[in-house]
């Protein structure tokens, strides 16, 4: 063979064993090995419902795995109660109510808010319909239940001085959330501070008739339950926390659309902890709060409603003036083009 046709062989050979490493290899010529999922683990404000069916969905459709993320959901016993986990740096990344975590920031808790789902509160003042009490000033000198660590107690100040009452006009009775139906059903209490998405949907589903005074309607319409991450996180997981967001409104997308997908996935996430024709209620009831407050997409609360949510903070719960409602949450985490539009439908 000519030395010619000799080098034309070689240099197919050398060509055919470069593409054969490329095939194996990834970027800048590195082996190409499947990266192993993030763990993440996620904290919830409150047990398994409807009101977090969107994070289930993203974990069983392989929303998050697709993101690259290995997440665990963790129920919660409060958003008083998450926030401080976050504060104190026992949980990276969580869900709870606004309020709830502007309470610690003002104080110097190193965390943000980077996301918000509810864009209203879901909270209200439930009593039944045969105790007569039909406004909230007529609570004065009744006993009202509070839920021990939940959205609700950070926000009594607020309720009650929008309309025209005290906490000393009012018998506060501090208990765990699970306690206060039965209190309420046996008379042992006037009223107590549920939930739109929550008690209120068991009162209903048992028959019972009530009256709810949402406080959305009563003076208190701040943004709510959001997506809050630790300060450390966000400098030292800044990708994985974007990564997580974005997973989690995709998450919230489907769900939007196909609320009973959302309920099986709730169901595979928490099996013992479920009851599907409760949670749909509960998931409609939170649909229902998404678009509030002026929001233009789902998981945005947009800043004059941050600027309205601080402004009642600072005049009943103390915040200080001086802290700017930029410091208690940021848009820097949010995916550039949200998935869901306002209005929903």
């Amino acid at each position: 063979m000519a030395p010619a046709g000799r080098t034309r062989i070689v240099a197919l050979l050398v060509c055919a064993l470069a593409l054969g490493a490329a095939a194996g290899a990834g970027l800048l010529g590195t082996p190409a090995v499947a990266q192993a999922p993030i763990p993440v683990a996620f904290q919830l404000n409150f047990t398994a419902g409807g009101y977090n069916a969107g994070f289930a969905l993203a974990l069983q459709e392989g929303i998050y795995k697709k993101a690259g993320l290995d997440v665990t959901i963790i129920k919660g016993q409060g958003s008083g109660v998450t926030a401080q986990l976050v504060a104190s740096g026992k949980a990276d990344i969580a869900y709870a109510d606004a309020l709830a975590v502007m309470q610690l920031i003002a104080k110097g808790a190193p965390m943000k808010i980077i996301s918000t789902i509810y864009q209203s509160n879901p909270n209200a003042v439930t009593m039944l319909t045969a105790s007569g009490i039909k406004s909230i000033p007529q609570l004065k000198g009744k006993s009202v239940a509070v839920p021990t660590g939940q959205s609700q107690t950070a926000m009594i100040p607020i309720l009650f001085k929008a309309n025209g009452l005290s906490e000393s006009d009012v018998n506060l009775v501090t208990m765990p959330g699970n306690a206060m139906i039965a209190s309420l059903l046996q008379k042992q209490v006037d009223a107590m501070l549920g939930s739109l998405d929550n008690y209120d949907l068991i009162f209903r589903q048992r028959g019972v008739d009530i009256v709810s005074l949402p406080f959305a309607d009563h003076g208190v319409a701040t943004v709510s339950t959001s997506i809050i991450a630790s300060d450390a996180a966000l400098a030292q997981k800044g990708d994985v926390v974007r990564k997580f967001v974005r997973a989690s409104l995709e998450g919230w997308d489907a769900a939007i659309k196909r609320s009973d997908d959302a309920i099986k996935a709730l169901v595979q996430t928490f099996p013992t902890d479920t009851e599907p024709p409760r949670n749909l209620g509960e998931l409609k009831a939170a649909i229902s709060l998404m678009c509030k407050n002026g929001a233009k997409s789902v998981g945005k609360a947009e800043p004059e409603a941050w600027t309205r949510t601080v402004s009642v903070a600072q005049q009943v719960l103390g915040l200080s003036t001086s802290v700017p409602a930029s410091a208690y949450y940021t848009y820097e985490f949010l995916p550039g083009t949200l998935p869901t539009k306002c209005p929903l439908g």
